[in-house]
């Protein structure tokens, strides 16, 4: 009975009847493909290409020179390095010093590097690749140092005071550099012409010069002043005490006011030349005629008469 039923599935499989095992239907499917099946194969993700490593951070040195005698400067200094973004702006200060040889740590990038010296300057483009970079910048600049006389005297230095002009066109005074300026002091300026007025006391005693200041080089100026300065007194005879209180005006002979002051007996700086004094006490006015000579230092009275 089991031989039977084998040799009838045996002749059901062959007769196509009955299913053929699966690597027998795997031979038949590739018989009918003209081969064997493709092996399946495993693709590796495409990965983004390896960054190259960031540059790091490095030194920047600078220092300064005078153009022309190339003399190194160690004071007065004001460093400031800006990003230069390429289209003229400059968005910010990353870093400043006032050393005379600073030391700054920047990332890669360009940048604008400029540096002060007094009212001169200069600047620089500076790239910067990771690696320690040193530079010089040549400042165009000289100084002024100024000074007031009367003749051979020299002015004491709380008594006059200068400004300093740039020139523009015709109009000596067309821009104000710098104003206040004391006696003997340093003023440093870029390599032109200056235009220098020089006022002692603070009435209309002014003296004007054009002053040329040359690269690396300090101009050195006595501005020399014709005027004089006169105590003012309301007496009541010559040679006697001043009133206290009495108020004082100095005008020229056509009645334009100078100067104006109160006291027992003001000092007042003036220019060479004729001027009217009113005094003013108690409800009375008083007035008198004098003349100013440079160099002449003297009191100017005005005798309290009468009517």
């Amino acid at each position: 009975m089991r031989m039977g039923l084998a040799a009838t599935a045996l002749a059901l499989v062959v007769a196509g009847a009955w299913p053929a095992p699966a690597s027998a239907q795997q031979d038949a499917f590739q018989d009918r493909l003209g081969g064997p099946l493709p092996s399946p194969s495993i693709t590796s993700p495409t990965l983004p290409p390896a960054m190259p490593p960031a540059e790091p951070e490095a030194q920047l040195s600078l220092s300064a020179l005078l153009a022309g005698p190339g003399v190194p400067l160690r004071e007065g200094l004001a460093w400031r390095i800006y990003e230069d973004r390429g289209d003229g702006t400059r968005p910010g200060i990353v870093a400043r010093s006032g050393e005379a040889e600073p030391r700054f740590t920047l990332a890669p990038g360009t940048y604008v590097a400029t540096v002060t010296y007094g009212f001169a300057s200069a600047s620089k483009r500076i790239v910067m690749g990771g690696q320690p970079t040193t530079d010089t910048l040549r400042v165009a600049a000289g100084a002024l140092k100024l000074s007031g006389a009367v003749g051979d005297q020299k002015i004491a230095p709380a008594q006059v005071t200068f400004t300093v002009f740039v020139p523009v066109g015709t109009n000596s005074e067309g821009r104000l550099v710098r104003s206040g300026i004391k006696t003997g002091e340093t003023l440093r300026l870029p390599e032109g012409t200056y235009h220098v007025v020089s006022t002692y006391g603070e009435s209309n005693a002014i003296q004007r010069a054009d002053l040329r200041v040359e690269n690396g080089k300090v101009t050195e100026a006595t501005l020399n002043h014709r005027a004089a300065t006169v105590t003012l007194k309301l007496v009541a005879a010559p040679g006697a005490e001043a009133y206290a209180g009495t108020a004082f005006s100095v005008l020229t002979p056509g009645g334009d006011t100078i100067r104006e002051a109160i006291g027992a007996f003001p000092q007042v700086t003036l220019a060479e030349g004729d001027y009217v004094l009113i005094a003013r006490h108690d409800g009375q006015v008083y007035t008198r005629e004098f003349k100013v000579e440079s160099g002449l230092d003297r009191d100017i009275e005005v005798v309290a008469k009468a009517g």
